[in-house]
């Protein structure tokens, strides 16, 4: 009996453990499953991985003969991207050098100048050629750090070339800060710089050439030298004006404040649009709006707003003031300040202020050579506009944005008509009889 008991409890155990490595075996397959699928996944990775890498490799290699022409279209897209990228930093404290066609030297603070189309590096010699040995017939122009000539380049280009002075201290930061920005900012309403001479001690800026000279010199010459400007190019000159004080204050990276802006640097091309130039005295404002510039008081008596003037505390709101002295200037044609008028009137902001916002006094301000040429509605609306911008308080003052909403409406309805009246003057006039 024992012995049967004994058999039948190892036959059970066989058979117990048997059941449990069966269960064992069908417990561990599908972890066993799930880890070879990952292995394979994992695997399969590591395959496509090399593979791109290889092929990525293959690809450079392949890229990299015609890399160089990559290159410049790259540079080209960069340079188109950066033309309204000023450089922040206008410290400068020793003189540049040409080396390799660039300019260098001194602790500049900023990025090498880009090369954008037709800025070029020139020697002395060859500006020497172009002006004729800086003959005196071919000046057009005294500027504050040196004289401005007429030349034609090697290419034929006619250009206006500044050749600053080496005595004057200040002629050297000018020169940097004309070539920074100009490179730099590019638009239809600024003077173009074509290129820049730092040949040892020699320093020279290249503009392109404005054929109608300044806009002083048709509002204040000898009216038997100049034909005066009608009415509508006029108020397109303010607006052009007004365009390029709002790119550079509203539409550079960093604000860009001119600091004397005056009708001396606005120039007219052939059609007489007006372009802003002279950025010599040019400051980097503040970030913040209407962000406050200390500095040394710089600029044109008459032009100056007084808070700068008093202060040394330099915004934009102090190009929008030199900008309604401007516009006063186009309204009536006189100049900032003339000790030869009338007690009263020597200061040209002052007789204006109480007049611009009277309707009657208004019309005797405008500039007799307009001969009554003019809207009265638009008179009232410049007039406005000239003494929002000269308000003795800085916050008052509007941005250049609001001033260029406020005279685009002006101009385009000035253009309407004048087109129209073209029209009508044309089929007014009689075609001529056909010879025999």
């Amino acid at each position: 009996m024992e012995v049967n008991t004994t058999m039948k409890n190892h036959t059970y155990i066989r058979h117990h453990l048997h059941s449990q490595n069966h269960n064992h075996h069908h417990a561990h397959f599908p972890s066993t499953t799930v880890l070879i699928t990952i292995t394979t996944v994992t695997l399969v990775t590591i395959l496509f991985t090399i593979f791109m890498v290889i092929f990525l490799l293959r690809r450079q290699k392949s890229s990299s003969k015609d890399g160089t022409c990559k290159d410049k279209n790259n540079r080209v897209v960069h340079e188109k991207s950066s033309r309204l990228i000023v450089s922040t930093t206008l410290t400068f404290t020793s003189s540049p050098d040409v080396k390799g066609g660039c300019l260098q030297g001194g602790n500049l603070n900023m990025t090498p100048v880009p090369k954008f189309r037709g800025v070029q590096v020139f020697t002395y010699r060859e500006l020497e050629v172009a002006t004729d040995g800086f003959n005196e017939a071919n000046v057009v122009g005294n500027g504050g750090f040196g004289l401005m000539y007429r030349g034609v380049l090697s290419d034929g280009t006619l250009a206006a070339i500044k050749l600053l002075s080496r005595e004057d201290k200040h002629g050297e930061r000018a020169f940097r800060t004309e070539v920074d920005l100009l490179s730099r900012l590019h638009s239809p309403y600024l003077v173009e710089l074509l290129g820049y001479c730092a040949d040892q001690n020699h320093r020279l800026l290249i503009f392109e050439y404005m054929p109608n000279g300044t806009l002083h010199h048709y509002l204040h010459s000898c009216k038997n030298q100049t034909q005066p400007l009608d009415w509508w190019t006029r108020m397109r000159i303010a607006l052009d004006c007004a365009r390029a004080l709002e790119l550079l204050h509203e539409h550079a990276v960093s604000p860009v404040i001119h600091r004397d802006f005056k009708s001396n640097n606005v120039l007219l091309d052939h059609n007489f649009r007006a372009k802003v130039s002279d950025f010599g005295l040019a400051k980097m404002g503040s970030e913040k709006m209407n962000g406050q510039v200390s500095t040394r008081v710089l600029g044109t008596t008459g032009y100056l707003a007084p808070e700068y003037a008093s202060t040394g505390k330099l915004t934009t709101k102090s190009d929008v003031y030199s900008y309604g002295v401007v516009l006063l200037e186009l309204l009536t044609g006189r100049v900032p300040v003339d000790i030869k008028r009338a007690p009263g009137e020597h200061v040209l902001v002052s007789w204006a202020i109480p007049r611009l916002t009277n309707r009657e006094k208004v019309v005797e301000m405008v500039d007799p050579a307009l001969c009554g040429q003019y809207s009265k509605k638009d008179l009232i609306q410049i007039a406005a506009i000239a003494a929002m911008c000269i308000q003795p308080e800085a916050d008052y003052r509007p941005l250049m944005t609001d001033v260029v909403q406020s005279l685009i409406p002006l101009v385009r309805n000035l253009s309407s008509l004048r087109s129209s009246s073209s029209l009508r003057f044309l089929r007014q006039t009689p075609s001529p009889s056909p010879s025999h």
